[in-house]
């Protein structure tokens, strides 16, 4: 009897934006399917929001997640996104 297990890795990749441009960069990485989180920070590195995202997560669960980025965006000039995804070995 043989047992196959995968492992998952995670990695995370961080984008310096303009506070216009967080919401559809979101919106791109959401799209992508292998975020496990997303975090929002501002320029001196303080996390505003943390969003974790399942697989299930689609269509207009997602709503809440994009009104509140758009009103973080409103607010800061300058954010940090700190994307951390899954990668099957």
């Amino acid at each position: 009897m043989t047992t196959d297990t995968t492992q998952d890795r995670t990695r995370t990749e961080e984008f310096k934006l303009e506070g216009g441009k967080v919401l559809d960069k979101i919106k791109d990485l959401i799209h992508q399917g292998n975020i496990r989180r997303i975090i929002l920070k501002n320029e001196a590195g303080k996390t505003l929001i943390e969003i974790p995202l399942t697989l299930g997560l689609v269509g207009a669960a997602l709503l809440p997640v994009f009104a509140a980025v758009g009103a973080l965006a409103a607010v800061a000039t300058r954010m940090v996104i700190v994307v951390e995804k899954t990668e099957s070995e």
